[in-house]
């Protein structure tokens, strides 16, 4: 559905994607993860036909935008990151008038149902809240109905209930077979949501696969976060049998270990041999965040 080959782009001094590769299966949710400044949105952009590529080959459905963008126009549902809709229309004559650009698809109070804003659909676009408002975008987007859909940071600035109406959205047209390109810096939500993932940073591609496959690639089972009175001494942490890596940051130390029943102890051992109280102490099986820690030293969000 799309292909993606040593695809570049620059921006004057600042390269946004640096020779990325990228192919996306029909019938599947492909996760663009990274953080802000990745690459992620740019490369999106490219794919959508809204920016030129400085070089590299985009395939989109089998066709090219140089040469098939009436077609691809057809056949392509977008929700862009920020979507400004007039507000002075209501929810029902803004679907109504997305439809009117395409040759097929449901009729508009049919996609206004899809997105569950039935009761909505006379009020007017300026009176809706953050999370009907991306609903709304959502609908605008499927109106075509579209063979690849692409979602570009559906739920940012969301509050977790209206996060997780837009996932049982998305899930419901992953039931009905469509493929969907999503980008997001939220882990929960790329490992609830894709099939596969490609992790992003400074423009490149530097890990893919299934979030399963990722996690298990790190050789990392649980993470261990932990604060004390004072700042304690790392090294004899580090040599812990099972603990792969120890490190520092602003809130607190993290161990990533293979064995916890085994860590948790001697790491209690420690800090009482270093007289330091522990003030805080939380685990977790491993994540994508951690995937990404483990390969670049930094975390998603610190961008």
């Amino acid at each position: 559905m799309l292909h993606v080959r040593d695809l570049k782009k620059a921006y004057r001094d600042v390269v946004a994607v640096n020779g990325l590769d990228l192919d996306v299966q029909a019938g599947e949710c492909f996760g663009l993860l990274g953080p802000n400044g990745a690459g992620k949105t740019t490369t999106i952009e490219i794919c959508e036909g809204l920016t030129a590529a400085d070089s590299g080959t985009v395939e989109v459905l089998g066709l090219r935008w140089d040469r098939d963008a009436d077609e691809l126009r057809q056949r392509l549902g977008i929700q862009l990151q920020e979507t400004q809709l007039s507000d002075k229309l209501t929810v029902l004559e803004t679907v109504t008038l997305f439809r009117s650009f395409f040759r097929q698809g449901p009729p508009a109070a049919e996609a206004v149902g899809l997105v569950e804003l039935q009761e909505k659909q006379h009020a007017r676009v300026g009176a809706l809240s953050g999370g009907q408002k991306q609903r709304l975008a959502l609908a605008c987007a499927l109106v075509g109905n579209p063979d690849l859909l692409f979602l570009d940071e559906p739920t940012t600035g969301l509050d977790p209930q209206a996060r997780r109406q837009l996932w049982d959205l998305i899930e419901q047209f992953k039931r009905d077979g469509r493929t969907i390109l999503l980008t997001t810096h939220y882990m929960d939500e790329a490992e609830q949501l894709c099939e596969r993932v490609a992790i992003m940073d400074h423009g490149k591609a530097i890990a893919r696969g299934t979030p399963r496959e990722l996690v298990a690639s790190i050789g990392i089972e649980h993470v261990v976060e932990f604060s004390a009175a004072r700042e304690p001494d790392l090294a004899p942490m580090a040599a812990i049998p099972g603990v792969r890596d120890v490190r520092s940051s602003s809130s607190g130390i993290q161990m990533q270990v293979t064995e916890l029943h085994r860590a948790v102890p001697a790491l209690l051992a420690e800090l009482d041999r270093q007289q330091l109280p522990l003030t805080e102490l939380r685990t977790h099986s491993a994540t994508l965040e951690d995937v990404f820690v483990a390969l670049t030293g930094r975390h998603l969000r610190d961008g």
